[in-house]
């Protein structure tokens, strides 16, 4: 490996990120920029390999992040958010009813079954679980949780539980289910949810989602000028707008790390990571 090569970890959720990277290398190799990437079948793999000096930077879900940084705060080293998207920020989560449901009030989902996404996915499970807890409804006390696990390890990104849970909603399989707002608005457009369909019983707190993380001891010249490539992307250029397109986006952030307080105590109270930023979840597979 050259010593000005800056390598990336990407999980491949999905055949687009191929071409996403690729397309994002030659936009950089272009700029003088020596960059490359390690695509990982799930983020667990890929943390670990921040951590096995594998790679110097990784584009994690917001659950990598969590892990990430826990896993550096117990052993005295540091990662930086870096860079994020726009539509990274300030999202939302939400419990769907369908629109004919008697269930009016979170109160009135004791006793009745909730559907969640993949055990892994911080906006389709981990967060609105902890805003339910958070209003007194435990999953196995107050409710029964029906997990919709899909493609573990990569922390809900393919959206199948997702959209598996609304199929269950209003096939009445389930008689709630959680999913984040943009998606809920994407399964009206293409019919997984027809138009009036569901009502939204309760919607969580603004937090976000995917960042660039920095892996321990980061060549910090490099990873500066990867930022300010990023930022300086501009949607109207022919040559970049597909990438952002595919990549969900239309303009890059400079990274912020104050939107993950949710999952962070979603992680805690669900018994997901140990603050040391070991795994914890028995039935959790990847």
């Amino acid at each position: 490996m050259s010593k000005d090569l800056l390598l990336m970890g990407a999980v491949a959720y999905a055949p687009k990120v191929v071409i996403i990277w690729e397309g994002f290398k030659a936009f950089f190799a272009e700029r003088g920029l020596d960059f490359d990437f390690v695509l990982y079948s799930n983020y667990e793999r890929q943390v670990e390999a921040q951590f096995a000096g594998q790679i110097h930077l990784a584009w994690n879900s917001p659950l990598a992040w969590v892990r990430a940084r826990r896993l550096a705060a117990a052993r005295g080293l540091d990662v930086q958010a870096v860079a994020m998207r726009d539509t990274d920020c300030d999202l939302h989560s939400l419990v769907v009813v369908r629109a004919d449901s008697p269930v009016r009030t979170l109160a009135d989902l004791r006793g009745r079954t909730l559907g969640a996404g993949a055990i892994d996915s911080p906006q389709a499970t981990l967060i609105p679980l902890q805003h339910l807890h958070a209003q007194g409804l435990a999953a196995g006390r107050d409710f029964t949780l029906r997990r919709f696990d899909v493609l573990g390890g990569k922390h809900g990104d393919h959206i199948g539980g997702e959209r598996d849970a609304a199929v269950a909603l209003l096939a009445g399989e389930v008689d709630a289910c959680c999913m984040i707002d943009g998606n809920h608005l994407a399964f009206g457009q293409d019919g997984t949810l027809p138009a009036g369909s569901t009502r939204i019983l309760a919607q969580t707190g603004p937090y976000d989602h995917c960042n660039f993380t920095t892996s321990p001891g980061a060549p910090a010249a490099a990873v500066q000028r990867f930022v300010d490539l990023l930022l300086a992307m501009r949607w109207d250029d022919p040559q970049v707008r597909p990438l952002l397109e595919l990549e969900g986006l239309r303009a890059w952030k400079p990274g912020r790390t104050s939107g993950y307080a949710q999952l962070e105590r979603a992680v805690d109270t669900l018994g997901f990571l140990g603050h040391d930023g070991r795994l914890l979840a028995a039935d959790y597979r990847y």
